[in-house]
């Protein structure tokens, strides 16, 4: 374990600190730190539970929550399977971090997996009571990633790992309340759980029951202060009415490309707010964050962030620290890590003059006669127009070129003229492509669409066919 570290969720809470009246704040209901130190929201003994591999699975955030403050440092293993992920791979799961208990808020019928001997289930409630938490085990942390096809990969962390980017641990403003679009099964969303426990501040959950108006209303009702989410989200939350209920000190992007666009909408519509963009991913964990309010980084990132090296090798950007995962579990692709300790990461950059830009994922490239178009770079064009909100590139099949690249666009507002100004907009985005991007990169096709897809983690559900 990492100097400074905290043996455990339940060690770094019960720090003489005063929690009473610092809350995790749900959908359906609210409860304060103190509470969740203090009380029990499972039906076992510690003892009973010590020492085994435990898998989360609830449809609530707010059960989860209590559930991970219970079991960190008394499991040997947790294993975070989030409510977006589909349940044909929990048995897949199940055996992989060889779980023999499941935590979940729904009913022991639909848990009959081969290995699993314990079922507890845990709707939430606290039951006040003097409980044993002291901690015995590092546990491990088994989180998945979001593969679009295919089976999750299970990332191995430990609470060092996954806190490792969390420096302030002193006693925050009492007015301080973070919150996230983020579900916190996910790194992103872990990430701010984790910074709100650890620095005792309070904490409002999201909830895949309610719109993004609900959401904001509610997070502008008990004051959230410092919030994080990706672009995408983002964007679709300045295309809420309810965006102006919300008066954050402080907004962090992270999970995709921030481009200027969204960066200056931000700064426009909360101009007391600070502004920042951050790389993490689950394998890499959290690398840096940005500040300057400009899209892209400083070369001196690389060279000089403290605790984390970095290096491009081949345009993609390479990780080691403490922070990073340390393997996968039952996976036999290429290793978590290199023989040197680094992560690839996958994301693709380019230095141009004084800076490093991100330009999309190795593994989402479009080929057009040969010559590579990174989806993110031609959005990052058309999201500059003055009458887009977001934008999501494609490819088409084409027999000459092997494929075409089609732009799927949201506006701002509705067009009021019908076709006519559609097709203005049109031809001025296609102008903006043509005077920034080489011609194989320009878009064949622009669609004026209502509404994008998003998935569950945030990202945009991208379409490479």
């Amino acid at each position: 374990m990492l100097q400074n570290s905290p043996a455990s969720l339940a060690s770094a809470l019960d720090a003489g600190r005063d929690l009473s009246a610092r809350f995790v704040f749900g959908a359906e209901q609210s409860v304060a730190w103190s509470e969740l130190l203090s009380g029990s929201c499972l039906d076992r003994r510690a003892s009973e539970l010590r020492g085994r591999s435990i898998l989360i699975e609830t449809m609530d955030q707010l059960t989860a929550v209590s559930a991970l403050i219970e079991l960190d440092g008394v499991a040997r293993r947790i294993v975070l399977y989030p409510p977006d992920l589909s349940r044909e791979h929990l048995p897949f799961v199940a055996s992989s971090a060889e779980a023999d208990v499941i935590v979940s808020d729904r009913g022991t019928s639909e848990f009959e997996i081969h290995g699993v001997t314990t079922f507890i289930h845990c709707d939430g409630k606290i039951v006040p009571g003097k409980f044993d938490r002291s901690a015995e085990n590092e546990t491990e942390w088994i989180l998945l990633t979001s593969g679009t096809t295919g089976r999750p990969k299970l990332v191995v962390h430990t609470l060092a790992s996954l806190a490792g980017a969390i420096e302030n641990r002193h006693p925050t403003p009492s007015h301080l309340v973070w919150s996230t679009f983020y579900d916190i099964r996910r790194y992103g969303g872990l990430q701010i759980f984790l910074r709100a426990l650890l620095t005792g501040s309070s904490l409002l959950l999201s909830s895949a029951s309610e719109s993004t108006a609900d959401f904001l209303a509610r997070a502008g009702a008990h004051g959230v202060t410092h919030i994080s989410g990706t672009p995408s989200h983002w964007r679709r939350a300045l295309m809420s009415s309810a965006a102006h209920l919300l008066a954050p000190e402080y907004a962090r992007l992270s999970g995709e490309i921030a481009d200027q666009a969204i960066l200056n909408q931000l700064h426009s519509f909360y101009p007391q707010a600070s502004i920042s963009h951050a790389f993490a991913s689950t394998e890499a964990g959290v690398a840096f964050d940005v500040r300057d309010g400009l899209t892209g980084f400083s070369p001196n990132i690389i060279e000089n962030t403290p605790g984390v090296e970095m290096k491009v090798e081949q345009g993609s950007l390479r990780i080691r620290s403490h922070r990073t995962a340390t393997h996968y579990l039952n996976y036999s692709g290429r290793p978590l890590r290199d023989e040197e300790g680094f992560v690839d990461t996958g994301d693709m950059l380019e230095q141009r003059a004084d800076r490093y830009y991100f330009v999309g994922r190795r593994d989402g490239v479009i080929n057009v006669g040969g010559l590579k178009v990174h989806p993110e770079e031609v959005e990052e064009v058309i999201n500059r127009h003055p009458e887009v909100r977001m934008s999501l590139v494609r490819t088409r099949k084409n027999p000459l070129t092997g494929a075409l690249v089609v732009a799927d666009v949201v506006l701002k507002t509705q067009s009021r003229n019908g076709n006519e100004n559609d097709r203005a907009i049109q031809q001025d985005i296609l102008l903006l492509c043509r005077e920034a991007l080489p011609s194989h990169k320009v878009p064949a096709v622009i669609n004026f669409v209502a509404a994008l897809a998003v998935a569950e983690t945030g990202k945009l559900i991208r379409r490479y066919a």
